[in-house]
């Protein structure tokens, strides 16, 4: 069952991408967007990561579209859709897609024989939550780069309030 959710999920993500790319109206792509980031916490769910799943639905399908769609409400968009697209790169787009479908078709031809995937089991309450494992992971081996992506993160939010202001009112 649970390979039928995965398979249902993975076509849900590469239709949705694919119409996402495919749509000359930036709303509607912007939506089939938010659609292939719920198939991707649903991806999350199926692989034990409820977290990541509830972060994704939130973080992304909610705050960062929010963001896109103001993007795309301040841009002319009637313009933009009227003038001609052609993208010179779509020689190395199929070349690059090529390579992709091949190294996927590589890795599912040989998936049996790798040592990983055979004989893994685990049990329900052997290991830690995932909240927990992110968190130990995160606060104890990756501490200085979260606390340089912290500083970095002030930075940008201090120069954004800066451009943003442009005069101190006193």
């Amino acid at each position: 069952m649970e390979l039928l959710f995965f398979y249902m999920f993975s076509a849900g993500i590469i239709g949705a991408s694919l119409l996402m790319v495919t749509r000359a109206n930036v709303i509607h792509a912007a939506l089939l967007l938010v659609l292939t980031f719920f198939f991707m916490s649903g991806i999350f769910i199926l692989a034990g990561a409820e977290f990541l799943a509830v972060v994704q639905v939130l973080l992304y399908a909610g705050g960062i579209m929010v963001l896109y769609l103001f993007s795309i409400m301040l841009m002319n968009v009637e313009v933009s859709v009227r003038l001609r697209q052609y993208h010179r790169q779509s020689f190395f787009a199929v070349a690059a897609s090529l390579i992709l479908i091949f190294e996927v078709w590589t890795v599912l031809g040989r998936g049996g024989s790798y040592p990983a995937f055979k004989g893994f089991s685990w049990q329900l309450g052997a290991t830690p939550g995932n909240v927990e494992a992110l968190g130990s992971v995160l606060y104890t081996k990756y501490l200085f780069p979260f606390e340089v992506a912290s500083i970095l993160l002030l930075a940008a939010m201090i120069g954004a309030i800066v451009l943003a202001k442009r005069t101190i009112d006193r």
